[in-house]
């Protein structure tokens, strides 16, 4: 006669243990998951929202507000809205004065935050934009943004 207690076996004194605390740590996996993608939702509607703010901010040509939305050190390598205004007309035109702007995915690499914009310029044209964010006691800050090969035609 068999007499091996099997985990799954409902009848055995122990199995109905180890399937109930196998069951628990299932549900507590499912909150703990399920807790971190409701707080990276947040953090992503936090970060659209400062990047949204930074573009509208520059298509009403307030580069001075523009600025606040950049993280310290691209102000200290800016120096002023002005010199950013600058810039942006001259190098990133395309978020100047956007036609429209669609959010992509938001990814993690190598410990930073980088959020993936679509841009269509006031052209027409479209144009990929990571933008890397930092948390900072304030809030999320940009902190570098970086021009990505267009996607091809029809995308």
């Amino acid at each position: 006669m068999d007499r091996t207690i099997k985990p799954w076996d409902q009848t055995s004194s122990c199995g109905g243990q180890v399937q109930e605390v196998t069951m628990i740590r299932v549900m507590a996996a499912v909150v703990f998951w399920a807790g971190l993608a409701v707080a990276a939702a947040a953090q992503g509607r936090e970060i659209e929202t400062v990047i949204g703010r930074q573009i509208e901010a520059m298509r009403a040509d307030d580069f001075a507000t523009a600025f606040d939305y950049a993280s310290p050190g691209i102000q200290g390598r800016f120096g002023s809205a002005e010199n950013f205004g600058a810039m942006v007309r001259g190098g990133y035109s395309m978020v100047w004065k956007p036609r429209d702007v669609r959010y992509l995915e938001l990814r993690e690499i190598a410990g930073a935050l980088w959020q993936k914009v679509l841009v269509t310029d006031a052209d027409g044209r479209v144009h990929v934009l990571d933008y890397q964010m930092v948390e900072l006691e304030g809030g999320w800050k940009i902190n570098t943004v970086q021009i990505l090969p267009a996607p091809p035609p029809g995308v």
